[in-house]
């Protein structure tokens, strides 16, 4: 208990300089939030006429689960980024000379991008009641926002462990490019069963697809269906690719970040 209560404050010292830096340089912050409502703006005005929607569905109640779905995976690059750009300028070496518990600079990390992730998708959630989005409940859409937080914060660990494994800021364009074909292939914006066999069970599996779907069924807002079992069962699946995910790049991170020196 000693050894947890010494890593969470640790890890709280360490989001704090985050934080700092978000007083000393507030347009990264308003950027980060005001990107993905101009890429929902055009979405939603340039190409809504050229996209297919379920029968009787409203654009924007269908569109906006996937955008807030879509904006969770983004920061996913902007986490590699921060974490590489602190290795390379030689940060993270201090701090690990520093008396702290090896994983209170991974924790310190993740609380600091997982409340900027939240401020984006507040943004996001007012843009969508702006242009007439409506969520049915709002227990329901309180769940919902849980569950995009959640793929968020398993997505943070898998940043860092790409951003300990490059060390190189530069290395994260390669990500980046990858995001983009990772978040059309699934159930964002495009039905599964439109795509071919093998395409759409990807698609289907894709963790975004089950966020998304959740996240939409949660909402009340329409989606796509499906009569696969991953597609009957969403919400299961919303939580559990999470944690999995979260499992699997917790452990890799904090292996990495105690290998840095050898």
């Amino acid at each position: 208990m000693t050894t947890l209560r010494w890593a969470l404050a640790d890890g709280w010292t360490v989001a704090r300089r985050d934080l700092i830096h978000w007083r000393n340089q507030p347009m990264t912050v308003v950027f980060g939030i005001t990107f993905p409502i101009m890429i929902t703006l055009a979405f939603g005005y340039l190409f809504g006429g050229a996209v297919r929607v379920p029968p009787g569905a409203g654009y924007f109640d269908f569109l906006m689960p996937g955008m807030y779905g879509m904006t969770m995976l983004f920061g996913l690059s902007a986490t590699m980024v921060a974490v590489s750009a602190d290795a390379a300028k030689g940060v993270t070496d201090r701090f690990r000379s520093l008396p702290m518990a090896p994983s209170a600079v991974l924790i310190g990390r993740a609380v600091a991008d997982l409340l900027h992730s939240a401020l984006v998708l507040a943004g996001l959630l007012a843009c969508g009641l702006a242009v007439g989005w409506r969520p049915a409940s709002a227990g329901g859409a309180l769940g919902a926002v849980g569950l995009l937080l959640l793929l968020r914060f398993s997505l943070l660990w898998a940043g860092m462990y790409l951003g300990l494994v490059a060390r190189e800021p530069g290395a994260a364009v390669a990500v980046q490019t990858l995001e983009f074909p990772v978040g059309f292939l699934s159930n964002a914006f495009v039905a599964p069963g439109t795509m071919p066999g093998w395409l759409g069970t990807i698609a289907e599996w894709n963790p975004l697809s089950s966020t998304v779907a959740a996240a939409r069924q949660l909402f009340g807002n329409p989606g796509w269906g499906g009569d696969s079992w991953v597609a009957r069962h969403p919400v299961l699946m919303a939580v559990a690719w999470p944690v999995a995910i979260t499992a699997v790049f917790f452990v890799l991170s904090v292996r990495r970040y105690r290998l840095l020196d050898r």
